[in-house]
């Protein structure tokens, strides 16, 4: 199993709105695609902005290209992400989870 992970961040009081968002487009997202096999987001307000993470965990490099591309490293936007993210990764990170085969 693949672990994959991705990092944004918005302004403090956008951090409802866009969690709400990430949750509708990103995690949905991820969900629905065959093979994977759980999403999550994590955020906490750090002063006036929020950090914000994604977790995602999929069956193989195969199923993680399926949702986002030949190039896995990339990571995934959507339409109203500029609207809200102040700094963003552009690419994610991929992690082996251990103890699982």
């Amino acid at each position: 199993m693949i672990a994959r992970t991705w990092r944004g961040a918005v302004r403090a009081k956008d951090a409802p709105a866009y969690a709400a968002y990430v949750q509708k487009t990103g995690i949905e997202g991820y969900q629905r695609t065959p093979g994977n096999r759980g999403a999550w987001l994590l955020w906490r307000v750090d002063g006036d902005r929020a950090e914000f993470v994604t977790v995602s965990f999929w069956e193989s490099r195969a199923v993680i290209e399926a949702f986002a591309g030949q190039d896995i490293e990339q990571a995934v936007f959507y339409p109203d992400d500029d609207k809200f993210l102040i700094e963003r990764d552009l690419t994610v990170h991929h992690y082996e989870v251990a103890g699982t085969e």
